[in-house]
C-alpha cells in the first residue's frame, strides 16, 4: 500500500513560470467522499487512472491507484461525474532538487492556482521556492470538493477572496 504524503500551498506569483518544465492537462472527476477520503477518475493525455485516497492522518494519507481503459474514464467523466468535473494544467517545476506541480485551474475553478510537493515522508525537509504563497495543506476550502461547491454554489468560477472568505 502506498501513502501519499503531500504539502499544498497558494501561489503568490507567477515566477514559478520561468522554471517550468512540462505541462499536461488533467481532467479529475470526483466519483464519492467517505470518511474523510475520496474516489476519483483522472483522464490525460497519456493514461487514465482511478484511485482511492483515504483520510488524511497528518501530511499523510493511503492511496490507490489503478490505471484503466481511457473509455471507461470518459464515461465515468460523463455519466458519474457530470457536475463534480476539475480541469486543471499541471506544469512541473523543478526547484532545490525536488520537483513541485503548480496547477492552473479552469472551467468551474478558472484563475485558481495552487501548488504541491509530494514528499518520501512527514519529516522531510522542504526548500521553499519564493513564488509560494502561504501553506494550505490542511485548510479544508482547498480541498477540491470544497472548491467545487463553493463554485457550483456560485454558478461560476470562485476568487480567492471568496474561498478564502468562506467558512472552514
Amino acid at each position: 500500500m502506498r501513502y501519499e504524503v503531500e504539502r499544498k500551498f497558494l501561489v503568490a506569483d507567477a515566477g514559478w513560470r520561468a522554471g517550468a518544465v512540462s505541462r499536461r492537462r488533467l481532467t479529475d472527476g470526483l466519483i464519492g467522499e467517505f470518511a474523510g477520503g475520496k474516489v476519483r477518475v483522472r483522464l490525460d493525455e497519456e493514461r487514465a487512472t482511478l484511485t482511492v485516497k483515504g483520510r488524511r492522518e497528518g501530511l499523510a494519507r493511503p492511496e490507490f491507484e489503478y490505471e484503466i481503459p481511457r473509455a471507461d474514464a470518459e464515461a465515468m467523466l460523463r455519466l458519474v461525474c457530470e457536475t463534480w468535473r476539475i480541469e486543471k494544467t499541471r506544469h512541473c517545476v523543478p526547484h532545490d532538487g525536488m520537483v513541485w506541480s503548480v496547477d492552473e485551474y479552469g472551467g468551474a475553478l478558472s484563475g485558481m492556482v495552487l501548488a504541491e510537493i509530494e514528499l518520501e515522508h512527514e519529516a522531510q525537509a522542504v526548500a521553499l521556492p519564493a513564488w509560494l504563497g502561504r501553506e494550505v495543506t490542511a485548510d479544508p476550502r482547498f480541498r477540491q470538493s470544497t472548491l467545487l461547491r463553493l463554485a457550483r454554489e456560485a454558478g461560476r468560477p470562485v476568487t480567492l477572496c471568496e474561498v478564502l472568505a468562506a467558512p472552514m
